[in-house]
């Protein structure tokens, strides 16, 4: 079996980067025009709005981008917030409270009453506590029942108990969207995509890169040119495509090493130490020496009494009781020298166990790493990055100046060297060894910082892969236009087109590669009076042109579905297709009154 090189970069898909390719020729509809020049307005025919929560540049891109699509928005922010002019700029509505209660969610709309609706048909939350999303998500819930409920979560397995909690809840986690799009970045062309369906991180690749057991043969390349998709069986299993739940661990050289406790031993007995044990020991040579000639005792009683005398632990009165005066005033002094000498050996030491802090003893690097990747920055995204890399099998250095930063802990259980301190320091990112990088992610929460970084970088390293995380769009088009530090993406761009979909609860479909064709995987909903409903879920399958891959029972997703099973109208299944054939599905699964309008 060929070894892969970790060398190539993986593509990443799924949910943040929900395809934004043109839908089947069957699925396209008529848009209304919109008020903003160069986009498409596709907000609800219903007329409801959607109330927007937070305060931070998450929420100041997902209130533009739901005002860019026709969305009604109103806007709960705290007036504190440094954004809060610029999203009352975009934002039709914009309340400015502290704390968001039963009341204030009323007065932006979540008013359903006698079974009449909300005037807001969502609600989404994106505040920076997770605490407070759920609170405020329980309090929305019981107002309005039928309210769609989109939450960004930082903690993935809190956001996983919600979806039983809320009903109709789409749980975002800003970290899993964007670290894979930092990821590719950092790497090259590999033949990896990854992707979210069926409630599930999956991935998609060459057989033997994809971690058994394999849960569907997407396509049979043993001819590249005209590989055969969605095969019922293989000849060549190791050459096809396949999907799994992750990639297989692969062999390879350890070109980054932690430091380990030998390297933090090396630290703690620093320069200093050294040469105060110098003194010490050249100070007990020379009482060796005199006590054995002027005393005349033996060696090793001589030895015993001098190291007794320098590290004051005592000495003998009676061996230089007929000593000259001038060896006993020699020998007090070598005492009092002794107790200075221990006293600064100690506070050296301690120092260094203290000065060095913890991470940076046991967690540094050991060694000249080299053709790794470095990320500095290791928050939310930075720690999620980590985890991504790590199961690549990518060799990889954290730099990070919080030694409590969330992606710390991370890299630490992941046994990755992190090296402690500001990444936008020379000595910093050379103990990184950057120098010797074959690519560096700057994903701290400030651009100045990642822009600093990314100088140093170039200057130490001009051969080395740069992507910075920035906020600011037009001071990142104009850093790589005009300096030439590499690519630059943003958190909150990447994550609002999701938000936004979710909102509207448009269908994303991500693109795998099969040689010279494509396969699309995407959900379907059976809407009501379609063709689909009460058919057997193993008549949608079609040879070649479509698989039924899971079907979704109430909040759970079932993988391995009987094709018995009769569908019904609302159930939601994932599929893996051509683009015909996903066409039709589509086609079978629309209402019938909405197929003859359109």
């Amino acid at each position: 079996m060929r070894r892969p090189r970790w060398g190539k970069s993986v593509t990443f898909f799924g949910t943040n980067g929900a395809s934004t390719e043109s839908p089947p020729a069957s699925e396209e509809v008529a848009a209304e025009p919109s008020s903003t020049p160069g986009r498409l307005a596709i907000g609800p025919s219903d007329g409801r709005g959607v109330v927007v929560c937070g305060s931070d540049r998450t929420m100041l891109r997902v209130v533009s981008e739901l005002v860019d699509s026709g969305e009604h928005v109103t806007a709960i922010v705290n007036p504190a917030s440094r954004h809060y002019d610029r999203i009352g700029e975009l934002a039709p509505q914009v309340m400015g409270v502290r704390v968001v209660s039963e009341s204030v969610l009323r007065r932006a709309g979540i008013d359903a009453a006698d079974g009449k609706p909300s005037h807001a048909r969502a609600l989404v939350l994106l505040d920076t506590d997770d605490v407070r999303n759920v609170h405020t998500a329980l309090t929305a819930r019981d107002m309005d029942p039928g309210l769609r409920i989109v939450v960004q979560m930082v903690n993935p397995r809190l956001g996983n108990q919600l979806h039983s909690l809320l009903g109709d809840c789409v749980v975002i986690s800003g970290p899993s969207l964007a670290a894979p799009a930092f990821v590719s970045d950092a790497l090259e062309d590999d033949e990896l995509t990854w992707l979210e369906i069926g409630g599930r991180r999956l991935v998609a690749g060459q057989a033997e890169l994809i971690r058994e057991p394999h849960l569907t043969v997407l396509a049979d390349t043993t001819s590249s040119a005209t590989p055969v998709l969605l095969p019922p069986s293989s000849s060549d299993p190791d050459g096809d495509i396949v999907l799994g739940t992750g990639v297989s661990k692969v062999w390879r050289t350890k070109d980054v090493r932690r430091a380990g406790w030998l390297m933090g031993i090396r630290d703690v007995f620093d320069r200093r130490v050294r040469r105060i044990a110098g003194v010490m020991a050249f100070l007990v040579f020379g009482g060796t020496v005199l006590t054995h000639y002027i005393s005349g005792v033996e060696w090793l009683r001589a030895l015993y009494l001098a190291l007794g005398t320098v590290t004051s632990a005592g000495v003998e009165d009676n061996a230089f009781s007929d000593a000259q005066p001038w060896a006993k005033v020699a020998a007090v002094l070598a005492q009092l020298m002794g107790i200075v000498l221990v006293a600064l050996l100690t506070a050296v030491v301690v120092d260094s166990l203290i000065g060095a802090r913890l991470s940076r003893v046991i967690g540094g690097v050991r060694g000249r790493p080299r053709n790794h990747v470095v990320v500095c920055g290791l928050g939310t995204v930075g720690a999620r990055v980590l985890e991504i890399l790590a199961e690549r099998g990518v060799a990889v250095v954290g730099v990070e100046q919080d030694e409590d930063a969330p992606g710390v802990q991370t890299a630490h259980r992941l046994r990755i060297p992190v090296v402690i301190g500001d990444s936008s320091n020379e000595e910093t990112l050379r103990s990184a060894g950057v120098q010797r990088s074959q690519s560096v992610l700057a994903l701290t929460d400030g651009d100045i910082t990642n822009l600093e970084s990314a100088m140093v970088v170039r200057d130490l390293n001009p051969d080395a892969r740069i992507t910075m995380r920035m906020f600011d769009h037009d001071l990142a088009q104009r850093v790589e236009r005009q300096l030439g530090l590499g690519h630059s993406r943003s958190v909150s761009m990447l994550v609002a087109p999701a938000i936004a979909a979710a909102v509207s609860n448009r269908r994303s479909q991500v693109t795998v590669p099969a040689g010279r064709r494509v396969l699309l995987l995407t959900e379907v909903t059976v809407e009501p009076a379609s063709v689909a409903v009460g058919l057997r879920l193993g008549s949608m399958d079609e040879a070649g042109g479509l698989r039924v891959l899971a079907r979704q029972i109430g909040t759970t997703w079932d993988w391995t579905p009987k094709p018995d099973k009769v569908l019904e109208a609302g159930d939601r299944i994932a599929v893996a297709g051509t683009r015909s054939g996903l066409a039709r599905l589509l086609l079978a699964t629309r209402a019938k009154h909405d197929s003859a309008a359109s």
